[in-house]
């Protein structure tokens, strides 16, 4: 169980059952009976203050207290499970469907009553050397904070915890979470970005090996491997231009003193994105490398091929020769002509073979 788990299991919701219930079954606008609730909080001058047992009712609370908003944690809803939040907070419908269909590209939008952020988290698994990519949908509001996950990339278990011990940031509000939570993401990418050039490391000693019995198998790998590039890439590049606009000004429902903040973010994602043009450019190099060692080791291999061919060709010929039956071949009544003819054969072959070894063919 993870941390933000645990908080929500101690705090006496109701843990996510091992299946879903069906898509008739009826809603409640209670907490208890939100079953993908993961966590849920009210936060007031930094610090964790109660566990609602009603959504809009604790939402009108902490817009009435000015200083205090909610934040919910929510892990794969259904459309049925996700309309108790909707209808709570008021969220656009467009949001609501990108938020459930999930799928989409990190991208900021700008509605009426709130902000929706779509990030993408990584998890890299190193024993298949696998890039596996989540999704990641923050709500934010005036009074109010509701995170989306998808996928098993999860890196809000210690986001909580962390902000829960820094009632500074808090005190920003609903935009702390967002800052926080990108955060988390954006530091994931440099781990991630760390680990996928140790991998191509070893792939670059890989291809310079000198293993001629397995091309087959580096080019393979090789491909795989700047597939899994491109997939980090797609969570990393997009991600620029929504932290550009929250570090900037004029985006509403995002406090003045969290634009440093997220400027301390993009600045990060500049680092991991730089890291993926790196990753890329030299995954480009390593596979011309190897097309080009390939080459030269198909060229090298023809070049042998064609010195054993020579040298089995002139035998070949005088053998012919000599049985095509002619009658006025003279050293045919020689009894010095067979021996003769052998060592011609013999002669002309160790001169070949000779000749191919000073050139290196051989």
């Amino acid at each position: 169980m993870s941390d933000e788990d645990q908080r929500g299991h101690d705090a006496t919701l109701r843990p996510r059952p091992a299946a879903r219930p069906p898509p008739d079954a009826p809603s409640s606008g209670s907490l208890q009976n939100a079953r993908v609730i993961v966590d849920c909080a009210v936060y007031r001058n930094g610090n964790r203050t109660e566990v609602p047992a009603d959504l809009a009712g604790a939402l009108g609370r902490a817009r009435a207290a000015g200083d205090a908003f909610l934040w919910i944690g929510l892990y794969e809803p259904t459309e049925q499970e996700f309309s108790l939040v909707t209808s709570a907070f008021g969220l656009h419908r467009l949001a609501v469907e990108d938020a459930l269909t999930a799928h989409q590209r990190p991208k900021l939008e700008v509605y009426e009553d709130s902000l929706f952020l779509v990030l993408k988290p990584v998890s890299y698994e190193e024993a298949g050397s696998t890039v596996t990519t989540g999704e990641l949908m923050v709500f934010v509001g005036d009074c109010f904070v509701v995170t989306v996950r998808h996928g098993e990339a999860n890196p809000l278990s210690a986001v909580r915890a962390g902000l829960e011990h820094r009632p500074e940031v808090l005190q920003q509000g609903p935009t702390a979470v967002m800052y926080a939570v990108a955060d988390a993401v954006v530091d994931h990418y440099l781990e991630v970005a760390e680990e996928l050039h140790a991998d191509l490391d070893e792939l670059e000693a890989e291809v310079f090996s000198v293993d001629r019995n397995r091309p087959g198998s580096t080019a393979a790998r090789i491909y795989t491997f700047k597939r899994q590039v491109l997939e980090f890439r797609r969570a990393t590049v997009p991600l620029a231009e929504p932290m550009a606009r929250l570090a900037g000004a004029g985006v509403p429902f995002v406090h003045a003193g969290s634009q440093p903040f997220f400027r301390d973010v993009a600045d990060h994602l500049t680092r991991a994105n730089e890291h993926v043009e790196v990753l890329d450019r030299l995954m480009s190099d390593v596979l011309s490398a190897h097309l080009a060692q390939t080459g030269v080791r198909q060229n090298d291999d023809l070049r042998k091929i064609s010195a054993w061919a020579a040298m089995v060709a002139v035998p070949t010929m005088i053998a012919g020769v000599y049985g095509m039956n002619f009658q006025h071949m003279p050293e045919l009544t020689r009894w010095w002509g067979y021996p003769a003819a052998l060592g011609v054969m013999v002669a002309v072959v160790l001169l070949l073979y000779r000749f191919f070894r000073r050139r290196g063919w051989l």
